[in-house]
């Protein structure tokens, strides 16, 4: 495994360029306003009836709509949804790509699974930051930066490395550690951690926690606090330390009860059951699920949402958080 430092990369490269960040979302913002910070020419390209494009020129930066973003720019992150990279790119970006442009990513996606399809003559890179955007803009701006992945899918004009490396330490990420991939591995090993564990794995652990103890007949308050509100000081531990540190932290029963009945919860089957996930993930069955949802509307993605929503853990948990006012509700 290569890590690229501040050492590693120069803005020089970047200096007499011009940056064009696509969207205006978590990493959006972060990365057009780390950029301005770092002194590069950056606009951002948004729908004129965006709702960001205000919040944008608040911040200080120069908005285009995407169209003119894209023919204006030399280098061109886009930091869209994924359902909705391959129309944007189609109809606002490929019309206006000039022979020795970059296109650029923050995942591989569209990429990997051939819904976008650049031309020979540009660049193909991408700068992944291994958190969500805020965080990236909170570390830049306290001078420590988020660790990032970086790939290299089409280099047309010989430096799309130096591009790439360049971006990352312009939005802060060669001051933490930037990890050197390929746009396969990123995708495939990003969307099997968001289903199986970070996000698909973890509501199911939590809502089944919150199930059993309810339906055993315990207060669902307690249940709450048990299996989800408690969760992020265990999460915090996994992240400044390991497992080592979690289990150094709790308390003997808890660390020999962890240990002993884990294995009853995560078995060979939930094994098995993951390597499902990754398989579909691998062979693009998943990805062509995705695509086909967003072609209907999304009607299995909003039932989905509605039954979360509707949950009995959070409706207590809506409750549970206005007595702590430290916490600022998220709609």
């Amino acid at each position: 495994m290569k890590v690229y430092y501040d050492k590693d990369a120069s803005l020089d490269v970047l200096k007499d360029k011009k940056l064009a960040v696509l969207g205006y979302g978590s990493q959006g913002h972060a990365h057009a306003l780390n950029l301005k910070d770092s002194g590069m020419n950056v606009r951002v390209g948004l729908r004129k009836d965006s709702a960001s494009w205000p919040k944008a020129e608040a911040a200080g930066l120069t908005v285009m709509e995407t169209p003119q973003a894209a023919e204006w720019a030399d280098v061109i992150m886009i930091l869209l949804p994924d359902q909705t990279q391959k129309k944007v790119y189609e109809q606002d970006i490929a019309p206006h790509l000039k022979k020795g442009d970059t296109l650029a990513f923050a995942h591989g996606f569209n990429i990997h699974y051939k819904q976008i399809t650049p031309p020979e003559y540009v660049n193909v890179i991408m700068i992944a930051p291994k958190s969500p955007g805020h965080m990236v803009r909170r570390t830049f701006e306290q001078g420590v930066g988020t660790p990032c992945l970086f790939a290299v899918q089409q280099d047309y004009t010989g430096n799309a490395k130096e591009i790439a490396l360049a971006w990352a330490k312009g939005i802060g990420g060669t001051r933490a550690g930037v990890i050197e991939t390929n746009f396969k591995n990123e995708t495939e090993t990003d969307l099997f951690g968001e289903q199986a564990v970070l996000c698909g794995g973890s509501e199911e652990l939590i809502k089944t926690g919150f199930e059993v103890l309810t339906e055993a007949g315990y207060p669902p308050e307690l249940a709450y606090f048990e299996v989800m509100h408690e969760l992020k000081l265990i999460v915090d531990l996994y992240y400044e330390g390991g497992l080592t540190l979690m289990n150094y932290s709790v308390s003997d029963t808890a660390e020999y009860g962890g240990m002993t009945r884990g294995p009853r919860v995560i078995t060979k089957e939930t094994k098995e059951n993951m390597r499902g996930i990754l398989k579909e993930i691998q062979d693009g069955s998943f990805a062509k699920e995705w695509i086909e949802e967003n072609e209907k509307g999304q009607p299995t993605l909003k039932k989905l949402r509605e039954e979360y929503l509707n949950h009995p853990i959070e409706k207590v948990g809506a409750q549970l958080r206005k007595m702590m006012p430290w916490l600022k509700e998220k709609k």
